[in-house]
């Protein structure tokens, strides 16, 4: 079957605050040369871990997507130590840090003796089509993704179908909470917005079941973040991704700009304690892949990929 597709993004209908498709991919290949990964992904990949400690299902093989920035490869393996993982990346960027990254930690087999294993980093579509996972994998990972994709809907329709039929999705991203104090020094200056907006817990929920997810739960939690200086919490802003909303202020900054800013910064964010404290929600989202319902109808469609999952579940004893 095709990959499911959907409409192309029309940026001169979309809002100003929705993502821009091409700044996301500049954005990937950036963020795809950071030396570590940022903290922030760590800590979120901590969190949506915690979640996995009440679900009983047991994953013999699940999707590692956006591994690098996703930051929860040591993490899902303590849990499912037995489950095999498959590395996923959304840009081929992405791809190629993974893959090094597979390279350099995989060990050489009695079996060659003097060569190397080294698994393989995919892309969504190379892995489908490859047919490794036929009937899907049981669990996909996928931390602070949710606010990497220009399309939502696009997003969750790639997830539900590297799924196998009851397996699960753990997913998290940035809320709309986050950076609401520098979106008010960016409206009291009458700039353009300085981030894009985040994906809102029950939107995701609503998404989750427009995709065909069932039994959709979603939480969200505000940390709040704090740095010593202007200059600080902006380098650190920026390993989070940066801004990619469609309205944001063309072209670049100018060293004078810059310094105004980092005064607004201080003059406006600084906190009694001294330092700069800034908002940051977390979403997170999880949901189980059902066997898909035929509708009843003159006339019933049913794609291959999801006929060939309903024979294979209803044979197995």
């Amino acid at each position: 079957m095709s990959p499911i597709q959907l409409p192309p993004l029309d940026a001169s209908s979309s809002p100003p605050c929705s993502p821009s498709e091409v700044a996301l991919q500049r954005q990937a290949r950036r963020l795809a040369l950071l030396p570590q990964v940022p903290w922030l992904h760590q800590e979120a990949a901590r969190r949506l871990a915690d979640k996995l400690a009440p679900i009983k299902l047991e994953p013999t093989s699940w999707i590692d997507w956006s591994a690098f920035l996703g930051a929860g490869t040591e993490l899902v393996q303590a849990r499912y130590p037995q489950a095999q993982r498959w590395v996923v990346e959304p840009t081929e960027g992405l791809r190629q840090r993974s893959q090094a990254e597979l390279a350099q930690g995989a060990t050489r087999s009695w079996k060659t003796l003097w060569r190397r294993e080294v698994p393989q980093a995919w892309s969504s579509e190379a892995l489908l089509s490859a047919g490794h996972l036929p009937d899907g994998a049981q669990m996909l990972w996928a931390n602070m993704s949710l606010h990497a994709h220009p399309s939502l809907p696009a997003l969750m329709a790639q997830w539900h179908r590297h799924l196998a039929v009851d397996g699960f999705l753990m997913c998290s991203g940035l809320g709309p909470d986050t950076a609401r104090e520098l979106r008010s020094v960016y409206q009291a200056l009458g700039w353009a917005l300085p981030t894009i907006d985040f994906v809102d817990m029950h939107d995701l929920g609503d998404e989750l079941v427009k995709a065909g997810f069932a039994d959709p739960v979603m939480d969200m939690e505000r940390l709040t973040l704090t740095w010593a200086t202007p200059e600080a919490m902006l380098q650190e802003l920026r390993t989070w991704g940066g801004n990619v909303a469609l309205g944001r202020m063309p072209g670049l900054r100018t060293p004078r700009w810059q310094a105004r800013l980092q005064e607004e910064l201080a003059a406006r964010l600084t906190r009694p304690d001294g330092r700069l404290g800034l908002t940051v929600e977390l979403v997170y989202g999880h949901a189980i892949k059902p066997m898909p319902r035929v509708k009843m109808a003159s006339e019933a469609r049913v794609s291959l990929d999801d006929m060939k999952r309903m024979v294979r579940k209803q044979d197995k004893p």
